[in-house]
Protein backbone atom coordinates (compact mmCIF):
# COMPACT_ATOMS: atom_id res chain seq x y z
CA UNK A 1 0.00 0.00 0.00
CA UNK A 2 2.76 2.32 0.72
CA UNK A 3 4.61 1.72 -2.93
CA UNK A 4 1.13 2.11 -4.36
CA UNK A 5 0.97 5.58 -2.96
CA UNK A 6 4.69 6.27 -3.64
CA UNK A 7 3.79 5.74 -7.44
CA UNK A 8 0.62 7.85 -7.13
CA UNK A 9 2.53 10.40 -5.80
CA UNK A 10 5.75 10.52 -7.77
CA UNK A 11 3.02 10.30 -11.12
CA UNK A 12 0.96 13.06 -9.70
CA UNK A 13 3.89 16.26 -11.51
CA UNK A 14 3.02 19.56 -12.89
CA UNK A 15 0.21 18.31 -15.45
CA UNK A 16 -1.70 16.91 -12.64
CA UNK A 17 -1.60 20.23 -10.57
CA UNK A 18 -2.73 22.17 -13.22
CA UNK A 19 -5.76 20.48 -14.37
CA UNK A 20 -6.83 20.42 -11.22
CA UNK A 21 -6.44 23.71 -10.08
CA UNK A 22 -8.23 24.65 -13.41
CA UNK A 23 -11.12 23.05 -11.37
CA UNK A 24 -11.40 26.25 -8.85
CA UNK A 25 -14.12 27.89 -7.21
CA UNK A 26 -14.70 29.91 -10.67
CA UNK A 27 -14.89 26.72 -12.49
CA UNK A 28 -16.93 25.30 -10.06
CA UNK A 29 -19.57 27.93 -10.18
CA UNK A 30 -19.55 27.87 -14.02
CA UNK A 31 -19.90 24.46 -14.52
CA UNK A 32 -22.89 24.56 -11.24
CA UNK A 33 -24.22 27.49 -13.19
CA UNK A 34 -24.44 25.59 -16.45
CA UNK A 35 -26.33 22.39 -14.43
CA UNK A 36 -28.61 24.92 -13.18
CA UNK A 37 -29.12 27.16 -15.80
CA UNK A 38 -29.36 24.19 -19.28
CA UNK A 39 -29.40 20.96 -17.13
CA UNK A 40 -27.53 18.15 -19.31
CA UNK A 41 -27.98 20.15 -22.68
CA UNK A 42 -24.18 21.48 -22.18
CA UNK A 43 -22.60 18.43 -20.73
CA UNK A 44 -20.82 17.50 -23.78
CA UNK A 45 -18.77 20.06 -23.46
CA UNK A 46 -16.91 18.28 -20.83
CA UNK A 47 -16.26 15.91 -23.20
CA UNK A 48 -15.28 18.25 -26.55
CA UNK A 49 -13.33 19.99 -24.61
CA UNK A 50 -10.86 17.46 -23.58
CA UNK A 51 -8.50 16.74 -26.60
CA UNK A 52 -8.34 20.54 -27.57
CA UNK A 53 -7.42 21.33 -23.84
CA UNK A 54 -4.93 18.55 -23.68
CA UNK A 55 -3.34 20.26 -26.97
CA UNK A 56 -2.84 23.81 -25.48
CA UNK A 57 -1.55 22.23 -22.41
CA UNK A 58 0.70 19.98 -24.11
CA UNK A 59 2.25 22.93 -26.01
CA UNK A 60 2.90 24.91 -22.86
CA UNK A 61 4.27 22.34 -20.86
CA UNK A 62 7.07 21.18 -24.19
CA UNK A 63 8.02 24.97 -24.32
CA UNK A 64 8.66 24.77 -20.37
CA UNK A 65 10.52 21.30 -21.06
CA UNK A 66 12.50 22.03 -23.77
CA UNK A 67 13.59 25.65 -23.25
CA UNK A 68 13.99 25.50 -19.47
CA UNK A 69 12.44 29.36 -19.48
CA UNK A 70 9.00 29.94 -18.53
CA UNK A 71 5.90 31.33 -21.46
CA UNK A 72 6.63 34.88 -20.75
CA UNK A 73 10.19 34.58 -20.63
CA UNK A 74 9.85 33.21 -24.22
CA UNK A 75 7.55 36.03 -25.23
CA UNK A 76 9.61 38.54 -24.55
CA UNK A 77 12.57 36.92 -26.23
CA UNK A 78 11.00 36.62 -29.82
CA UNK A 79 8.25 38.91 -29.87
CA UNK A 80 7.33 42.48 -29.54
CA UNK A 81 7.53 44.19 -26.05
CA UNK A 82 3.96 45.67 -26.79
CA UNK A 83 2.63 42.16 -26.70
CA UNK A 84 4.12 40.76 -23.73
CA UNK A 85 2.97 43.64 -22.06
CA UNK A 86 -0.43 43.71 -23.31
CA UNK A 87 -0.71 39.89 -22.21
CA UNK A 88 0.80 39.74 -18.66
CA UNK A 89 -1.11 42.75 -18.14
CA UNK A 90 -4.25 40.95 -18.90
CA UNK A 91 -3.26 37.72 -17.29
CA UNK A 92 -2.76 40.11 -14.53
CA UNK A 93 -5.89 41.81 -14.19
CA UNK A 94 -8.14 38.22 -14.90
CA UNK A 95 -6.01 36.33 -12.01
CA UNK A 96 -6.97 39.17 -9.53
CA UNK A 97 -10.41 38.90 -10.07
CA UNK A 98 -10.48 34.97 -9.96
CA UNK A 99 -8.30 35.23 -7.13
CA UNK A 100 -10.99 37.35 -5.29
CA UNK A 101 -13.71 35.57 -6.23
CA UNK A 102 -11.99 32.18 -5.32
CA UNK A 103 -10.96 33.60 -1.52
CA UNK A 104 -14.75 34.14 -1.33
CA UNK A 105 -15.89 31.60 -2.21
CA UNK A 106 -13.76 29.42 0.28
CA UNK A 107 -14.99 31.56 3.24
CA UNK A 108 -18.53 31.01 2.17
CA UNK A 109 -17.84 27.05 2.00
CA UNK A 110 -15.80 27.97 5.55
CA UNK A 111 -19.15 29.24 6.95
CA UNK A 112 -20.82 26.21 5.80
CA UNK A 113 -18.53 23.66 8.11
CA UNK A 114 -17.36 25.83 11.02
CA UNK A 115 -19.70 28.29 12.89
CA UNK A 116 -17.25 31.58 11.77
CA UNK A 117 -17.79 35.46 10.69
CA UNK A 118 -16.93 35.46 6.41
CA UNK A 119 -14.27 38.29 7.04
CA UNK A 120 -12.42 35.98 9.95
CA UNK A 121 -12.65 33.09 7.93
CA UNK A 122 -11.86 35.30 4.33
CA UNK A 123 -8.37 36.92 6.62
CA UNK A 124 -7.58 33.36 7.64
CA UNK A 125 -7.43 31.78 4.49
CA UNK A 126 -5.74 34.45 2.70
CA UNK A 127 -2.34 34.34 5.72
CA UNK A 128 -2.60 30.68 5.05
CA UNK A 129 -2.29 31.04 0.97
CA UNK A 130 0.26 33.50 1.41
CA UNK A 131 2.53 31.92 4.15
CA UNK A 132 2.48 28.24 2.40
CA UNK A 133 3.09 29.80 -0.70
CA UNK A 134 5.97 31.86 -0.03
CA UNK A 135 7.23 30.48 3.24
CA UNK A 136 7.34 26.44 2.54
CA UNK A 137 10.24 24.81 0.63
CA UNK A 138 8.73 23.91 -3.22
CA UNK A 139 9.22 20.18 -2.85
CA UNK A 140 6.79 20.61 0.93
CA UNK A 141 5.13 22.80 -1.08
CA UNK A 142 4.17 20.52 -4.39
CA UNK A 143 3.28 17.43 -1.88
CA UNK A 144 0.89 19.69 -0.30
CA UNK A 145 -0.48 21.20 -4.29
CA UNK A 146 -0.66 16.66 -4.99
CA UNK A 147 -3.01 16.37 -1.33
CA UNK A 148 -4.98 19.22 -2.24
CA UNK A 149 -5.02 17.81 -5.70
CA UNK A 150 -7.39 14.69 -4.43
CA UNK A 151 -10.33 16.87 -3.20
CA UNK A 152 -11.74 16.94 -6.48
CA UNK A 153 -13.09 13.60 -6.05
CA UNK A 154 -15.15 14.74 -3.90
CA UNK A 155 -17.64 15.97 -6.72
CA UNK A 156 -17.51 12.28 -8.27
CA UNK A 157 -18.75 10.74 -4.85
CA UNK A 158 -21.36 13.63 -4.74
CA UNK A 159 -22.64 12.78 -8.33
CA UNK A 160 -23.19 9.25 -7.10
CA UNK A 161 -24.57 9.98 -3.60
CA UNK A 162 -27.96 10.98 -6.10
CA UNK A 163 -30.28 9.34 -7.97
CA UNK A 164 -29.68 9.53 -11.47
CA UNK A 165 -30.83 8.48 -14.84
CA UNK A 166 -27.63 7.35 -16.78
CA UNK A 167 -29.01 6.75 -20.15
CA UNK A 168 -29.95 10.06 -20.99
CA UNK A 169 -26.61 11.67 -19.11
CA UNK A 170 -24.40 9.55 -21.32
CA UNK A 171 -26.78 10.63 -24.07
CA UNK A 172 -26.52 14.30 -23.95
CA UNK A 173 -23.13 13.82 -23.19
CA UNK A 174 -22.27 12.44 -26.36
CA UNK A 175 -24.77 13.95 -28.75
CA UNK A 176 -23.98 17.90 -28.63
CA UNK A 177 -26.81 20.02 -27.91
CA UNK A 178 -26.48 23.32 -29.59
CA UNK A 179 -29.35 26.30 -28.42
CA UNK A 180 -28.59 29.23 -30.83
CA UNK A 181 -29.78 31.65 -27.86
CA UNK A 182 -27.65 34.80 -26.78
CA UNK A 183 -27.32 33.08 -22.81
CA UNK A 184 -26.59 29.87 -23.83
CA UNK A 185 -24.12 31.07 -26.31
CA UNK A 186 -22.48 32.92 -23.60
CA UNK A 187 -22.51 29.76 -21.03
CA UNK A 188 -20.21 27.96 -24.24
CA UNK A 189 -17.69 30.97 -23.81
CA UNK A 190 -17.96 30.64 -19.95
CA UNK A 191 -17.23 26.75 -20.16
CA UNK A 192 -14.50 27.01 -22.76
CA UNK A 193 -12.83 30.36 -20.69
CA UNK A 194 -12.81 28.80 -17.34
CA UNK A 195 -11.33 24.98 -19.18
CA UNK A 196 -8.82 26.48 -21.22
CA UNK A 197 -7.36 29.42 -18.96
CA UNK A 198 -4.59 31.41 -19.91
CA UNK A 199 -2.97 31.48 -15.88
CA UNK A 200 -2.83 27.59 -16.88
CA UNK A 201 -0.47 27.79 -19.66
CA UNK A 202 1.69 30.00 -17.60
CA UNK A 203 1.88 28.10 -14.62
CA UNK A 204 2.12 24.97 -16.63
CA UNK A 205 5.51 26.24 -18.57
CA UNK A 206 7.02 27.59 -15.76
CA UNK A 207 6.13 24.02 -13.23
CA UNK A 208 7.86 22.20 -15.74
CA UNK A 209 11.19 24.17 -15.63
CA UNK A 210 10.63 24.29 -11.52
CA UNK A 211 10.64 20.15 -12.40
CA UNK A 212 14.08 20.63 -14.55
CA UNK A 213 15.75 22.97 -11.55
CA UNK A 214 14.69 20.59 -9.00
CA UNK A 215 16.59 17.59 -10.72
CA UNK A 216 19.02 19.78 -11.57
CA UNK A 217 18.83 19.87 -15.16
CA UNK A 218 19.11 23.89 -15.38
CA UNK A 219 20.83 26.14 -12.80
CA UNK A 220 18.45 28.91 -12.83
CA UNK A 221 14.90 29.33 -14.12
CA UNK A 222 15.64 30.75 -17.65
CA UNK A 223 19.03 30.38 -17.58
CA UNK A 224 20.74 27.46 -19.52
CA UNK A 225 18.90 24.70 -22.22
CA UNK A 226 18.25 21.23 -20.51
CA UNK A 227 18.89 17.90 -21.93
CA UNK A 228 15.29 16.75 -22.43
CA UNK A 229 15.02 13.23 -23.69
CA UNK A 230 12.24 11.36 -25.49
CA UNK A 231 11.32 10.03 -22.37
CA UNK A 232 11.03 13.18 -20.15
CA UNK A 233 8.52 14.40 -23.29
CA UNK A 234 6.61 10.80 -22.95
CA UNK A 235 6.39 11.42 -18.87
CA UNK A 236 4.85 15.46 -19.13
CA UNK A 237 2.55 14.14 -21.85
CA UNK A 238 1.74 11.88 -19.79
CA UNK A 239 1.09 14.23 -17.01
CA UNK A 240 -0.62 16.52 -18.81
CA UNK A 241 -2.90 13.99 -20.57
CA UNK A 242 -4.29 12.72 -17.09
CA UNK A 243 -4.69 16.11 -15.35
CA UNK A 244 -6.58 17.09 -17.67
CA UNK A 245 -8.63 13.83 -17.78
CA UNK A 246 -9.22 14.57 -14.33
CA UNK A 247 -10.26 18.05 -14.85
CA UNK A 248 -12.59 17.75 -17.49
CA UNK A 249 -14.34 14.35 -15.47
CA UNK A 250 -14.95 16.80 -12.33
CA UNK A 251 -16.36 19.05 -14.80
CA UNK A 252 -19.01 16.30 -16.03
CA UNK A 253 -19.99 15.41 -12.49
CA UNK A 254 -20.34 18.82 -11.14
CA UNK A 255 -22.80 19.45 -14.10
CA UNK A 256 -24.55 16.16 -13.87
CA UNK A 257 -24.89 17.05 -9.75
CA UNK A 258 -26.52 20.38 -10.05
CA UNK A 259 -28.08 19.41 -13.15
CA UNK A 260 -30.33 16.82 -11.56
CA UNK A 261 -31.12 18.79 -8.63
CA UNK A 262 -30.87 22.57 -8.94
CA UNK A 263 -31.72 22.51 -12.67
CA UNK A 264 -34.77 20.25 -12.18
CA UNK A 265 -36.21 22.41 -9.76
CA UNK A 266 -35.63 25.20 -11.00
CA UNK A 267 -33.09 26.61 -9.50
CA UNK A 268 -31.15 28.99 -11.16
CA UNK A 269 -30.63 32.18 -8.97
CA UNK A 270 -27.28 31.25 -7.48
CA UNK A 271 -25.75 33.54 -5.79
CA UNK A 272 -22.22 31.89 -4.47
CA UNK A 273 -20.26 29.12 -5.15
CA UNK A 274 -21.07 28.15 -1.16
CA UNK A 275 -24.98 28.42 -2.10
CA UNK A 276 -24.65 25.31 -4.43
CA UNK A 277 -23.45 23.52 -2.07
CA UNK A 278 -26.71 24.73 0.45
CA UNK A 279 -29.18 24.33 -2.14
CA UNK A 280 -27.76 20.96 -2.58
CA UNK A 281 -29.21 19.75 0.94
CA UNK A 282 -32.60 19.27 0.35
CA UNK A 283 -32.17 17.66 -3.02
CA UNK A 284 -28.92 15.64 -2.43
CA UNK A 285 -29.03 15.34 1.69
CA UNK A 286 -26.12 16.47 3.75
CA UNK A 287 -23.21 14.02 2.58
CA UNK A 288 -23.49 15.45 -1.00
CA UNK A 289 -23.63 19.26 0.16
CA UNK A 290 -20.54 18.41 2.64
CA UNK A 291 -18.69 16.66 -0.19
CA UNK A 292 -19.40 19.85 -2.63
CA UNK A 293 -18.29 22.21 0.27
CA UNK A 294 -15.03 20.03 0.89
CA UNK A 295 -14.21 20.26 -3.01
CA UNK A 296 -14.65 24.35 -2.92
CA UNK A 297 -12.21 24.43 -0.12
CA UNK A 298 -9.80 21.88 -1.40
CA UNK A 299 -9.55 23.11 -4.96
CA UNK A 300 -9.30 26.71 -3.90
CA UNK A 301 -6.59 26.16 -1.59
CA UNK A 302 -5.06 24.60 -4.61
CA UNK A 303 -5.73 27.19 -7.33
CA UNK A 304 -5.24 30.78 -5.67
CA UNK A 305 -1.28 29.75 -5.27
CA UNK A 306 -1.56 28.87 -9.16
CA UNK A 307 -3.26 31.91 -10.04
CA UNK A 308 -1.20 34.54 -8.05
CA UNK A 309 1.99 32.36 -8.80
CA UNK A 310 1.40 32.27 -12.78
CA UNK A 311 1.17 36.11 -12.52
CA UNK A 312 4.34 36.69 -10.93
CA UNK A 313 6.35 34.20 -13.12
CA UNK A 314 5.09 36.10 -16.03
CA UNK A 315 5.66 39.62 -14.04
CA UNK A 316 9.28 38.50 -13.20
CA UNK A 317 10.00 37.27 -16.59
CA UNK A 318 9.25 40.42 -18.09
CA UNK A 319 11.31 42.29 -15.89
CA UNK A 320 14.19 40.06 -15.53
CA UNK A 321 13.57 39.48 -11.56
CA UNK A 322 15.12 36.53 -10.11
CA UNK A 323 12.16 33.84 -10.07
CA UNK A 324 10.68 30.54 -8.97
CA UNK A 325 9.38 28.76 -5.62
CA UNK A 326 12.06 27.01 -5.16
CA UNK A 327 13.88 29.84 -4.40
CA UNK A 328 13.88 31.74 -0.64
CA UNK A 329 12.08 34.83 -0.32
CA UNK A 330 15.37 36.57 0.57
CA UNK A 331 16.46 35.27 -3.11
CA UNK A 332 13.49 36.67 -4.80
CA UNK A 333 11.99 39.57 -2.81
CA UNK A 334 9.97 40.74 -6.11
CA UNK A 335 8.70 37.29 -7.25
CA UNK A 336 6.98 36.79 -3.97
CA UNK A 337 5.79 40.17 -3.70
CA UNK A 338 3.83 40.11 -6.55
CA UNK A 339 2.73 36.65 -4.78
CA UNK A 340 1.73 38.48 -1.91
CA UNK A 341 0.13 41.88 -3.41
CA UNK A 342 -1.99 39.44 -6.18
CA UNK A 343 -3.37 37.46 -2.87
CA UNK A 344 -4.24 40.32 -1.18
CA UNK A 345 -5.71 42.94 -3.94
CA UNK A 346 -7.96 39.39 -4.81
CA UNK A 347 -9.03 40.18 -1.05
CA UNK A 348 -9.72 43.76 -1.30
CA UNK A 349 -12.09 42.37 -4.66
CA UNK A 350 -14.13 40.71 -1.54
CA UNK A 351 -15.32 44.33 -0.29
CA UNK A 352 -17.05 45.65 -3.78
CA UNK A 353 -21.15 45.26 -3.68
CA UNK A 354 -20.31 42.37 -6.86
CA UNK A 355 -22.23 39.34 -5.96
CA UNK A 356 -18.94 36.09 -5.72
CA UNK A 357 -21.14 34.28 -8.38
CA UNK A 358 -21.34 37.26 -10.89
CA UNK A 359 -17.82 37.90 -10.17
CA UNK A 360 -16.63 33.99 -10.57
CA UNK A 361 -19.16 33.82 -13.83
CA UNK A 362 -17.61 36.79 -15.82
CA UNK A 363 -13.96 35.86 -14.33
CA UNK A 364 -14.38 32.79 -16.78
CA UNK A 365 -15.63 35.02 -19.39
CA UNK A 366 -12.51 36.83 -19.13
CA UNK A 367 -10.44 34.45 -19.48
CA UNK A 368 -12.56 33.15 -22.79
CA UNK A 369 -11.69 36.58 -24.16
CA UNK A 370 -7.94 36.74 -23.04
CA UNK A 371 -7.33 33.01 -24.33
CA UNK A 372 -7.94 33.13 -27.95
CA UNK A 373 -4.53 35.77 -28.89
CA UNK A 374 -2.47 33.72 -26.30
CA UNK A 375 -3.07 30.49 -27.93
CA UNK A 376 -2.12 32.02 -31.23
CA UNK A 377 1.33 32.90 -29.42
CA UNK A 378 1.40 29.30 -28.16
CA UNK A 379 0.55 27.85 -31.55
CA UNK A 380 3.52 30.04 -33.43
CA UNK A 381 6.09 28.94 -30.59
CA UNK A 382 5.38 25.46 -30.48
CA UNK A 383 6.26 25.35 -34.09
CA UNK A 384 9.44 27.73 -34.16
CA UNK A 385 11.98 25.86 -35.06
CA UNK A 386 14.41 28.31 -33.65
CA UNK A 387 12.76 27.94 -30.47
CA UNK A 388 11.85 24.32 -29.90
CA UNK A 389 14.29 22.36 -32.36
CA UNK A 390 13.26 19.38 -33.64
CA UNK A 391 10.58 19.35 -30.99
CA UNK A 392 8.17 21.40 -32.76
CA UNK A 393 4.46 20.37 -33.20
CA UNK A 394 2.94 17.63 -35.16
CA UNK A 395 -0.15 17.45 -37.25
CA UNK A 396 -2.77 16.68 -35.35
CA UNK A 397 -1.34 19.01 -32.43
CA UNK A 398 -1.50 22.05 -34.72
CA UNK A 399 -4.88 20.26 -36.10
CA UNK A 400 -6.48 20.78 -32.48
CA UNK A 401 -4.65 23.72 -31.70
CA UNK A 402 -5.86 26.37 -34.62
CA UNK A 403 -9.87 24.67 -34.48
CA UNK A 404 -10.25 25.55 -30.71
CA UNK A 405 -8.55 28.84 -31.34
CA UNK A 406 -10.70 29.83 -34.35
CA UNK A 407 -13.99 28.75 -32.14
CA UNK A 408 -12.96 30.76 -29.37
CA UNK A 409 -11.89 33.68 -31.54
CA UNK A 410 -15.52 33.57 -33.05
CA UNK A 411 -17.06 33.32 -29.62
CA UNK A 412 -15.40 36.39 -28.34
CA UNK A 413 -16.27 38.07 -31.03
CA UNK A 414 -19.88 37.38 -30.57
CA UNK A 415 -19.68 37.78 -26.81
CA UNK A 416 -18.33 42.00 -28.69
CA UNK A 417 -21.34 42.00 -30.85
CA UNK A 418 -23.81 41.33 -28.16
CA UNK A 419 -22.81 44.09 -25.88
CA UNK A 420 -23.77 46.33 -28.47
Amino acid sequence: MTNLIARIKKAIGPGVITGIADDDPSGIATYAQTGAMFGFAQLWLAIFSYPFMLAIQEMCGRIGTVTGTGLAGIIKKYYSPRILFGAVALLAITNIINIGADLGAMASATQLIIPVNFTVALLTLTIITILTEVFVPYKTYVAILKYLALTVFSYVIAAFAIHQDWSKIFHMAIVPHMIWSRDYILNVTAMLGTTISPYLFFWQADEEVEEELLNKKIRAMGKGVPKVSNGDLTQMRTDTAIGMFFSNLVTFFIIVTTASTLGAHGLTSITSAAQVAEALRPFAGDFAALLFTFGILGTGLLAVPVLAGSAAYAISEMFNWEEGLSKKFSQARAFYLVIILSTLIGLIVNMTSIPPITMLYYAAILNGLLAPPLMILILLISNNKNILGSRTNGKLGNILGITITIIMSLLTLYFLYSLF
